[in-house]
């Protein structure tokens, strides 16, 4: 890049986060006091529109790296055609993006122009561009957009034209730290070790009810085993009780028998005296 451009793109990227109302009088002033052509080309530069401006203020307050990285991690996990890994990042790539747009509505405002609901649409709309597409993010980090970009209308010179100055190639992905099958094999073995982790910790639970089973059925068994001996010894009682009983029986039956005899003598006895009276009488 010549010391023209680099120059261009440092003017740039300060006259595009000043609020679009005093972009055109700092332009002018500063591509009069730049001599050459440098001068004649800040004079062209383009008045950004509210929502790039927005935008332009998110990367100069550096919330754009996290977004950055996340996109490399989709396209990482694209790559390793993991579905699983793909769903998470992609709910915490829309928060992420709703999150930054959020951001850039609140320094937008603490500069004195709030967002109306179309601004913020499109500064959201821009932010996940960047998170999906490298080219779109090295473009947006530049801090120096005059327009909103939305994938959905991207062409061939759109790009081009949203960024004033030069625009970067696509934000390089970190070097590989090892080959597909590798990672495959890493996350392979990743998933086992948590299947093994919450079957060991299936286990440890279902051990730790079996033993409150077993101590349940425990306490329950020493409960019987004590009503056992009890009604065991209530019995042992009740037949010692209940011999004693037949053999007071037996001897009440030895003193009813003896009763009966003595009544059944005495009445013999009786009627003897009886008859010996009568007869006494007669004679």
């Amino acid at each position: 890049m010549s010391d023209d451009a680099a120059r261009l793109d440092e003017v740039a990227a300060e006259l595009l986060a000043l609020p679009p109302a005093h972009f055109t009088a700092a332009r002018n002033e500063r591509a009069a006091a730049e001599s050459g052509a440098v001068g004649r080309r800040i004079a062209k530069l383009r008045k950004p529109t509210v929502a790039a401006w927005a935008v332009n203020l998110l990367v100069r307050d550096g919330q754009l790296g996290e977004a950055v990285e996340l996109s490399r991690a989709l396209h990482e996990a694209q790559d390793d055609l993991d579905a699983a890994e793909l769903s998470r990042l992609g709910r915490q790539r829309r928060q992420l993006v709703a999150a930054l747009a959020r951001r850039a509505g609140e320094l937008a405002a603490e500069a004195g122009t709030p967002l109306s609901v179309s601004v913020a649409d499109a500064v959201q709309k821009t932010i996940n561009a960047a998170v999906v597409d490298a080219s779109v993010a090295a473009a947006v980090l530049t801090g120096r957009l005059v327009a909103p970009i939305d994938l959905a209308d991207l062409g061939g010179g759109e790009l081009a034209a949203a960024v004033a100055g030069s625009v970067p190639e696509a934000v390089p992905a970190p070097a590989p730290r090892d080959d597909l099958a590798a990672r495959r094999e890493r996350k392979a073995a990743e998933r086992a070790e948590r299947e093994a982790e919450r079957a060991h910790a299936a286990a440890e639970r279902e051990q730790t009810a079996a033993e409150r089973r077993r101590v349940s059925a425990q306490e329950r068994t020493d409960r019987l085993r004590e009503r056992v001996d009890g009604l065991r010894a209530d019995l042992e009682r009740a037949e010692a009780e209940a011999d004693a009983a037949a053999h007071e029986l037996d001897e009440r039956e030895k003193e009813k028998a003896d009763a009966a005899a003595a009544v059944a003598s005495s009445l013999r006895t009786l009627e003897k005296a009886r008859a010996a009276r009568e007869e006494g009488e007669r004679g």
